[in-house]
């Protein structure tokens, strides 16, 4: 059957392949710690209470038609004082666009600003940029980061890429390491896109910049920092992602808002609408009542900031207690989101029945079939098969699964040689 050229070079998620694996091994019965997906099991950390009874009661009031185009008024309101109050961001409600979740608002951004052959210029890692530049028939420039960095991207690193760029798609916290950028490298990167800027014409089009913040209400003892606050002139140019996704545990309820220069977000409005990628109504209605209640959010999220830093920390703790018995293993310290960067340097070492671990997919289903234990490899965002980084997302395990996974893993290591 002939379908379109892009539909048939689509390259599907590494990471929801990993996930349907391991699903059918538990539905076989297998025991294993899914530690791939970036999502929440809901019987662990379900909903904030007062936000189901809103959607609920939404519902009972017959909020069930089709929402305004941009998002519904009260929602925007509120995520404008939000920002305000949260980030010292302002955006007044033409300037903010609701979406379901943040998906739609990334591809309408991508939509928004890039030609075909027009470059998009990102770290590896990072989650999804390359698929959303497949889309959008954009030239993708994946830039390695490294450890040394926390795996985020530098001015230094970025620059030499960024003339003649049409976007650069940043994220902090980022997925998928949980590490983030502090106020003196983002504001670096910020003067080079300026300086690139300032080095173009009046006709042509200006670098922008897509900031993915969706988790920066989920940090560890760290500062979130964005661009506008620092760098004012960055305004003009920058597109923001966010939502309630990731700091709600609300992935499933699909309520997302990005703001940015008003032309582009009525722009990206339009595209949203032709998609029909709209936060549902209700949904939208509770989601303006829950975040209204500051100290109710607030109360929120310490309860669940520190469930997930529980399991980060387990986590983080676990690697470093096996990487002083001599495994090679590192682990960087968790900051923000649900994720632990993990490094397992075990590619070119022979299982006990002679098979060579060839590259880091190779030692992630060693670790699924020995130790019960899914990752995902960095080389799912972008990075070389032959990079032994792993991502550990601990919003579908509980902390006694993560406790009970860590000698599992160690024994699976042993047998290697």
């Amino acid at each position: 059957m002939k379908v379109s050229v892009l539909a048939s070079s689509l390259i599907g998620s590494e990471i929801i392949k990993i996930g349907n694996e391991v699903n059918e091994m538990k539905r076989k019965g297998a025991s294993i710690a899914n530690l791939t997906i970036g999502d929440f099991d809901a019987n662990i950390y379900p909903i904030p209470t007062e936000l189901k009874a809103g959607i609920v009661d939404a519902y009972h009031a017959n909020q069930t038609n089709y929402p305004p185009a941009d998002g519904v008024l009260s929602l925007r309101e509120t995520v404008s004082e939000l920002l305000k109050d949260r980030f010292g961001l302002e955006y007044n409600t033409n300037s903010i666009l609701v979406s379901g979740g943040s998906r739609p608002l990334i591809y309408a951004t991508y939509l928004a600003l890039i030609d075909p052959g027009d470059t998009v210029v990102f770290p590896a890692p990072s989650w999804n940029n390359n698929h959303y530049c497949h889309l959008t028939s954009a030239e993708a420039v994946a830039v390695e980061t490294d450890a040394a960095h926390n795996f985020m991207p530098t001015a230094a690193q970025l620059k030499p890429h960024l003339k003649g760029a049409t976007l650069l798609a940043l994220c902090s916290p980022l997925n998928p390491t949980g590490t983030m950028f502090d106020g003196d490298s983002l504001a670096e990167i910020c003067d080079v896109v300026l300086e690139e800027n300032a080095s173009r014409g009046a006709d042509e089009k200006p670098l922008y910049l897509m900031y993915d913040q969706i988790y920066s209400l989920l940090t560890f003892g760290k500062e979130h920092v964005n661009p506008v606050s620092l760098r004012p002139a960055m305004r003009e140019f920058t597109v923001f992602v966010d939502g309630s996704s990731k700091c709600l545990a609300a992935t499933g309820v699909r309520v997302g808002w990005g703001f940015g220069p008003e032309d582009i977000i009525n722009r990206m409005k339009a595209l949203v609408g032709h998609m029909g990628a709209w936060a549902p109504k209700a949904e939208q209605v509770a989601m303006s009542n829950y975040f209204n209640d500051k100290a109710q959010v607030d109360s929120f999220l310490t309860s669940f900031k520190s469930q997930i830093q529980d399991s980060l920390n387990a986590l983080y703790n676990g690697f470093n207690e096996l990487k002083n018995e001599g495994f090679n293993v590192e682990a960087v310290e968790p900051m923000g989101a649900i994720y632990l960067t993990i490094k397992i340097d075990y590619i070119g070492k022979t299982t006990e029945d002679g098979q060579l671990l060839k590259d880091s997919a190779d030692v992630n289903f060693y670790l699924i079939k020995e130790a019960g234990a899914a990752l995902v490899p960095f080389s799912a965002f972008g990075n070389a098969d032959s990079m032994p980084w792993f991502r550990a997302s601990v919003g579908a395990c509980t902390l006694q699964d993560i406790k009970d996974m860590l000698p599992r893993i160690k024994v699976a290591l042993s047998k290697l040689k």
